[in-house]
């Protein structure tokens, strides 16, 4: 029975950053246990340009979507079985939370993560983070740029992690290596240069399943103590590890709610049905799922676009129509490919030629949950986004303006000469009812689930974890990852997970 002082479940985004902390002190050993394979070696990884092809590929999750009766019914929600997790799949934008993200969390019950505390993590990232570098900056992507400068008036922003802002449009910052195109992802900074420590154990293509707890007998607190986990290996023989300290569990959104949720640790009623034991009635496991939805509108244009880019999204859009707002409410992101995987099902064809424009929602008002159908751990569980639900349909209500404004940044030079016609949804769809129909339909993700155990105050019932990370009413686990987000952020989350990963590594004492 392998034994070591912590053991790390998931070696993504999050588990990469507590993994590398906590082993640099010599005597403490940690494992990691990691469903897929190693990262080391493969181009199809690492090259960031090639992030599509992973895609439901064998290095996907890939979960489906439950009915959407207000949404797209067919989306797909990527997560990455590989080193890195989904720091190793996805397109690797790096905005760091803007302030009044944090500062949202503090007033949700996260005492000690607002803006000014949190500042500190964004400086201890290991990763490259680094603007488009010029090379990579096509020509149609830097008149998409100028277009909506010149179109709706916002700022340009060269380096969007520099100072916090409300609107603006420019090239992303990126966590690679623009020299070759290679990731900086999670693993490759974070793990690769520390694969020799001799106190780092992973276990790879590993696959956790459920929980070990000992009795509340054991613990002076009163309260169940997790003590490990078990584990299949990749030829199917089933192992405990068990942990001397304490288990972190970093599996992401979707993974980590699920291996609570078979280990007895959710709503009673909901474990009960299924037939598992109640080891723990905890509500809020699974709900407050989180996502940015987005839609899109595709142009042909007038021929093949130049070839060079970093990762064919490399520039965006943020826009603030409330000006009350404490944070931008409408995004972009311009894709310098037609993208048009979901209209093509309502019979839209995709052109030879052409880009993207896909408005998102940064503070999406609809929630939605994860839940099990099954008491088999291999079988999946079901993601209900309630997409588009929202009550005052401001998340519809987005999408439309997005629609509205893409289409003004279109009409205007030196983007306007590029564009051959408007593919879907077509010029002849205006009206609002019509818009709205054809943005939900299309509606895809960027593969931001989180909240699905939250973070918050002692006295809030939904809250999975405390403050400092540890699922409340349990002793030696804490989870750390996207799940625990209570509210999403405003930016891409993938900077929010690790600076969430080098936090949960200072509350074990793992970093400086």
């Amino acid at each position: 029975m392998p034994e070591y002082d912590y053991v790390v479940i998931g070696g993504g985004t999050a588990g990469s950053v507590i993994a590398s902390r906590l082993t640099e002190n010599p005597d403490v050993t940690v494992a990691v246990i990691e469903g897929g394979p190693s990262d080391v070696g493969r181009d199809d990884v690492l090259t960031l340009r090639r992030w599509m092809g992973l895609l439901g590929g064998e290095l996907d999750y890939d979960y489906p979507t439950t009915e959407q009766p207000q949404g797209n019914s067919h989306i797909r929600h990527s997560r990455a079985r590989v080193l890195g997790g989904c720091s190793s799949h996805n397109t690797l934008i790096a905005f760091k939370p803007l302030p009044s993200d944090w500062d949202e969390w503090e007033t949700a019950g996260a005492k000690g993560w607002g803006a000014v505390p949190m500042e500190a993590y964004f400086a201890r990232l290991r990763n490259n983070i680094v603007p488009v570098d010029e090379a990579d900056r096509n020509a149609i992507a830097r008149d998409f740029v100028d277009a909506a400068q010149a179109a709706i008036g916002v700022p340009r922003v060269e380096g969007f992690n520099k100072k916090p802002f409300h609107e603006g449009v420019g090239f992303f910052d990126l966590a690679y290596h623009p020299e070759n195109n290679k990731r900086s992802s999670a693993s490759v900074a974070y793990l690769h240069p520390f694969l020799d420590r001799p106190n780092l154990h992973i276990a790879l293509e590993t696959w956790a399943y459920r929980l070990e707890l000992d009795g509340p007998r054991t613990s002076e607190s009163g309260n169940p103590r997790a003590t490990g986990v078990h584990v299949r290996t990749k030829d199917g023989e089933e192992q405990l590890v068990t942990a001397r300290r304490e288990v972190l569990v970093c599996a992401g959104a979707v993974d980590t709610p699920r291996l609570l949720l078979h280990s007895g640790i959710g709503p009673k009623a909901d474990l009960e049905a299924l037939g598992i034991p109640v080891v723990h009635d905890l509500p809020g496991v699974g709900e407050n799922l989180l996502d940015h939805p987005e839609s899109v509108i595709v142009w042909e244009t007038d021929g093949p676009i130049p070839e060079n880019s970093a990762m064919d999204s490399d520039a965006g859009l943020f826009v603030r129509r409330d000006p009350r707002a404490r944070t931008p409410d409408l995004m972009f992101h311009f894709y310098q490919i037609p993208f048009t995987d979901n209209p093509e099902r309502l019979g839209y064809e995709r052109p030879p030629h052409g880009v993207s424009m896909t408005p998102n929602i940064p503070k999406p008002h609809s929630r939605g949950r994860l839940y099990l159908t099954s008491a088999d751990p291999e079988v999946k569980p079901a993601l209900d986004f309630r997409y588009f639900t929202d009550e005052d349909d401001y998340d519809a209500r987005t999408l439309v303006d997005g629609i509205r404004i893409a289409r003004d940044i279109a009409r205007t030079e030196p983007l306007a000469h590029w564009l051959k016609r408007e593919v879907c949804p077509g010029p002849e769809v205006t009206g609002d009812e019509e818009l709205s129909e054809y943005a939900r339909k299309v509606a895809h993700t960027v593969y931001h689930p989180a909240g699905t155990c939250r973070m918050g105050a002692q006295d809030d019932e939904l809250a999975v974890v405390d403050p400092e990370l540890r699922i409340r009413g349990l002793d030696g686990i804490r989870i750390a990852d996207a799940s625990v987000f209570p509210t999403m952020p405003s930016v891409n989350p993938m900077i929010g997970v690790l600076m969430v990963g080098e936090k949960c590594a200072e509350l074990l004492g793992g970093t400086a």
